[in-house]
């Protein structure tokens, strides 16, 4: 299983619910998403980010046919547009 983590930050916090939403609205489109969370930082502490994600994937495969799925790719781009920074990590468990 592939665990794929990406936390963001945004330039205005306002957008944060509606990315959560964008996110979220992967869950049942991309057939090889097996689990999906999205969640607001609820510490906001000074190493904070605002959303995390949490998607699991059953190989490298299938998170490769997700990041090129083109239902992720709108999502990612309007995201792209509305972030100040991003990091990820994916890890094999």
């Amino acid at each position: 299983m592939i665990t794929h983590v990406v936390f963001f930050k945004f330039k205005d916090p306002a957008d944060m619910a509606k990315a959560r939403d964008a996110l979220l609205g992967l869950q049942g489109k991309i057939p090889q998403l097996r689990h999906l969370e999205v969640g607001v930082d609820v510490v906001r502490s000074q190493r904070y980010y605002d959303l995390a994600l949490l998607a699991k994937f059953d190989s490298l495969d299938d998170l490769q046919a997700y990041q090129i799925h083109p239902d992720h790719q709108k999502v990612a781009n309007y995201i792209s547009e509305i972030r100040e920074s991003v990091v990820a990590v994916d890890y094999e468990s």
